[in-house]
């Protein structure tokens, strides 16, 4: 006798042709693409429609594939690019890979889930090794002192660990906050990660178990916007829109002494000395203020200048000197004994100054702005060294130099990042690109080889 088939409706793309149908692992759910340039999936007991069709593709879906597990499915499409999807949310992890110059014809995930492997008309193969994970922005990145480690923090309320070297997730996301994780770092060490939130709360954690180590620090009013180790790994200082900066014992997770008072608006940003005597904070209140680390004295007066929010400060590798960028569309360098300013503005820009950094011998500054352009500065003489450094299509978020110096990169709200080399204002090669959404944080790892 024959098997009565379920008497369920079909899945139906509507009027458009479906290219290809999958299982998910525990036979529970179906995915399907269409010409229609969607994803979807279905119950495949009822055959209704599992949430909202998965959108992003600009031509037709020409295959898709469940990962082992079963939390993903992959999308390969006429449009040239490979997409991955949360199978339960059906956000889009991350953003669209791309590389194939013709329609992607198939795509499948690697047995273990580790890597999707695509082919397309243009004769290739090629093998993806996405970090996915987060689904919502990521706000902060930073890697372990041996590069062999990232870690990020996102809206999405979670801090992440990669592996640097196979993009492979480590374990599971680090939860406890409540909302936005807004910065991240790493100990001296590579034991520790530290993390500050819109959720007013700092938490540590063990790098290799993922578990919280101790209480929350709490103590601040409002969004913990910036954090940072001491260099000898013994104290964090954290940055807050409650106008203080606050120092902790990183063992006890005890404040140390009271909170860093001075400021009259948000804390933007924070940062040891590299001796660890000394902390350096900018503030929307336009100043700069360097403090004693451990009497949580201000030393001289506040580092008046700036006429708008300070978006980012760093201090030079010898801690002798104190860079300073602002809304007011200037940089500036101030001896951090005195407190006083080291020449003039250094003045380019014509938009907002949103980052700072020091080249690994202090002898440049780079800095990158709203006015879309990357700029590098004598930071003896305050002259500008080039040409400015141009081809992002929109602010620049994010400056950083490579451990050699000879290199400078950026990230953009273009969703791009660049490297640009830091002697001639060439940039090195074709964009990065791949983000979908404004490129927040960029970083060398220690060894140079990976960014």
């Amino acid at each position: 006798m024959a098997e009565k088939k379920p008497d369920y409706p079909s899945p139906s793309h509507c009027k458009d042709e479906v290219k290809s149908v999958v299982y998910s692992p525990n036979g529970q759910y179906l995915a399907s693409g269409s010409s229609d340039k969607t994803v979807r999936i279905w119950d495949a007991q009822t055959g209704m429609q599992v949430g909202e069709p998965l959108k992003g593709h600009s031509w037709g879906v020409t295959s898709v594939a469940y990962s082992p597990d079963g939390q993903y499915v992959v999308s390969g499409s006429s449009d040239k690019t490979v997409r991955i999807w949360n199978a339960q949310t059906g956000v889009q992890v991350g953003g669209p890979l791309k590389g194939h110059t013709s329609i992607v014809t198939t795509v499948v995930y690697s047995p273990d889930g580790q890597y999707v492997v695509s082919g397309s008309y243009d004769k290739t193969v090629c093998r993806w090794e996405p970090l996915y994970g987060h689904i919502n922005c990521v706000n902060s990145v930073a890697y372990s002192p041996d590069s062999q480690y990232v870690v990020s923090g996102s809206n999405d309320k979670t801090v992440r660990i990669w592996n640097a070297q196979t993009g492979v997730q480590v374990g599971e996301p680090l939860k406890g906050h409540t909302d936005w994780v807004m910065s991240v770092a790493y100990s001296p060490d590579g034991q520790y990660v530290v993390s500050g939130s819109r959720d007013k709360i700092v938490r540590i954690w063990n790098a290799q178990t993922g578990v919280q180590v101790g209480e929350p620090l709490q103590g601040h009013t409002n969004i913990v916007t910036s954090v940072a180790y001491s260099p000898d790994g013994q104290y964090v200082v954290s940055g807050s829109n409650d106008e203080t900066v606050r120092i902790w014992n990183a063992q006890t997770g005890v404040q140390a002494g009271e909170p860093l008072k001075g400021h009259t608006g948000w804390v933007a940003s924070v940062a040891y000395s590299p001796d660890g005597q000394y902390v350096v904070s900018g503030s929307e209140d336009e100043t700069v203020r360097i403090w004693n680390a451990q009497t949580g004295v201000q030393v001289e007066e506040p580092l008046k200048g700036q006429f708008d929010w300070v978006k980012s400060v760093a201090y030079s590798p010898d801690g002798q000197y104190v860079v300073s960028g602002s809304e007011d569309e200037t940089v500036r360098i101030w001896n951090a004994q005195t407190g006083v300013q080291v020449e003039e503005p250094l003045k380019g820009h014509f938009d907002s100054v949103r980052s700072v950094a020091y080249s690994p011998d202090g002898q440049y500054v780079v800095s990158g702005s709203e006015d879309k352009t990357v700029r590098i500065w004598n930071a003896q003489t305050g002259l500008q060294v080039m040409e400015p450094l141009e081809g992002h299509t929109n602010g620049v978020n994010s400056v950083a130099y490579s451990p050699d110096g000879q290199y400078v990169m950026s990230g953009s709200d273009d969703e791009t990042v660049r490297i640009w080399n830091a002697q001639i204002g060439v940039q090195v090669g074709e964009p990065l690109e791949g983000h979908t959404g404004s490129v927040m944080s960029v970083a060398y790892s220690p060894d140079g080889q990976y960014v």
